[in-house]
């Protein structure tokens, strides 16, 4: 079916604006319905959120530890736990399970 530029209006601003006919290609390969919000507004929104996509949590707690293997000290982003071993960046493949590809 070919796309042909639509016009919608902003659910926000009440502003209209061109929904292209690639974007609506775009939008159909990927399942979305069309969008409710104009390019700026949308911006807006997603900067109001923390930025959009992804995780952006801000910077990781890191917390000192001591390699099982070669007694360095490292950080790891997650708490040490008693009777548990932690790995240096360098030990740990060596230790890891081998991970199945996805593909």
């Amino acid at each position: 079916m070919p796309y042909t530029d639509k016009n919608l209006t902003c659910q926000d601003c009440g502003q209209s604006f061109t929904f292209s006919a690639d974007d609506q290609e775009f939008f159909a390969t990927k399942g979305y319905s069309e969008p409710k919000r104009c390019p700026s507004c949308r911006q807006s929104r997603k900067a109001e959120r923390g930025g959009g996509g992804g995780g952006s949590y801000g910077p990781r707690e890191m917390h000192d530890a001591v390699c099982a293997d070669c007694g360095n000290k490292t950080q790891v982003p997650f708490k040490p736990t008693e009777g548990r071993p932690v790995y240096c960046r360098d030990c740990y493949p060596k230790h890891a399970k081998p991970r199945n590809p996805r593909f």
